[in-house]
């Protein structure tokens, strides 16, 4: 039995949805019972703009070890990237 785990964090950035692109100003990260994934427990992730209303959200379900390649996968685009020269902060 797991108790549902949530973080709420402001973002800057765009998601596509049904009707087209939109701002996202936030995430909701949650491990919990997944809603769709034929999992038992899922990283659940939610970016929405709660301002324009239910059509601006994009959501996913991914199992633990997906989302732990997942990061590490943008941590090593981000470091490639600095080190690049090309990230702006």
């Amino acid at each position: 039995m797991c108790t549902m785990i949530a973080e709420q964090i402001q973002i800057e950035g765009s998601g596509k949805g049904a009707s087209g692109w939109f701002t996202l100003r936030q995430a909701n990260v949650s491990y919990d019972h997944p809603f769709n994934a034929p999992l038992e427990h899922a990283l659940n992730l939610d970016f929405v703009n709660e301002a324009q209303g239910v059509g601006a959200r994009v959501a996913v379900e991914i199992s633990a070890q997906s989302a732990r390649t997942l990061a590490e996968t943008i941590l090593a685009v981000l470091a490639e990237a600095e080190a690049g020269g090309f990230v702006e902060d």
